[in-house]
């Protein structure tokens, strides 16, 4: 595992945000879904699409709070525009689970 220092860490900005609108998004390679995040007013709302189809659908992710980087650069996945990264963790079955607060948090905050 290749070591960073904690200021390489502090320049992934990790915030959380609700996905406000989610639909599938059948032209991707692999299954996917395209979501829409609210950030809050300092940064706004955001797209991205994420292979999750195996534990949520469209509608169980409206109202979801989750946890995405939001200073990549955006990224072309097929004809859909990737403007954050939405965090998730591998299931035994290597099935994306999205990583998001246990409790409800204002949107934005920063991780840390």
């Amino acid at each position: 595992m290749a070591e960073i220092s904690f200021d390489d860490f502090l320049k992934v900005d990790i915030r959380v945000g609700q996905v406000v609108r989610a639909e599938p998004y059948p032209e991707a390679r692999k299954p996917a879904i395209k979501m829409w995040i609210d950030f809050g007013d300092e940064i706004g709302e955001k797209k991205t699409s994420a292979q999750v189809t195996a534990h949520y659908t469209p509608e169980s992710l409206v109202g979801k709070q989750v946890l995405a980087v939001v200073n990549f650069p955006p990224r072309q996945i097929g004809k859909f525009m990737s403007e954050v990264l939405v965090l998730g963790l591998p299931d035994e079955a290597g099935e994306v689970c999205l990583i998001g607060p246990d409790a409800p948090v204002p949107l934005g905050g920063r991780m840390h």
